[in-house]
């Protein structure tokens, strides 16, 4: 799980895990909900967290629109929801300067994860670090 601002910065990086995992689940399991982890935040997640909204406490919380069972999303909805994917451009951007190192775009040999760990967080420190000093 990879959190990061508007600004394509990363703020956060979980440690790896061992198989598939829901999204949600997974956020649950890093962040009990019982804790006020995003109290003063506006947070912005795609539609694997959909429970989001009523564990979690936040100044506010945007998420696409589901497109209902047998039905269609109203012209309405589908607008939001590109306007939605077009602020979560600099969150992929984010994660494709994390691929530029290649540690996620090919096959882990490594076993350990420590190392992992270790080597992504290396990764995610030298994608801010290019962000900071590449500003005017």
């Amino acid at each position: 799980m990879i959190i990061s601002d508007k600004s394509r910065r990363i703020g956060y990086i979980s440690k790896c895990t061992v198989g598939r995992q829901h999204d949600y689940s997974f956020l649950k399991q890093l962040f009990p909900p019982e804790i006020p982890w995003f109290k003063n935040f506006y947070i912005k997640v795609d539609l694997g967290y959909l429970g989001i909204m009523k564990d979690y406490v936040c100044k506010g919380v945007s998420i696409p629109h589901k497109k209902p069972r047998k039905g269609e999303l109203t012209e309405v909805q589908k607008a939001e929801n590109k306007v939605m994917a077009s602020e979560r451009i600099p969150v992929e951007h984010s994660i494709g300067g994390i691929k530029r190192y290649q540690i996620l775009s090919n096959r882990l040999r490594i076993h350990s994860f420590k190392l992992y760990d270790d080597i992504l967080g290396i990764c995610a420190a030298l994608w801010n670090f290019t962000l900071f000093t590449s500003k005017p």
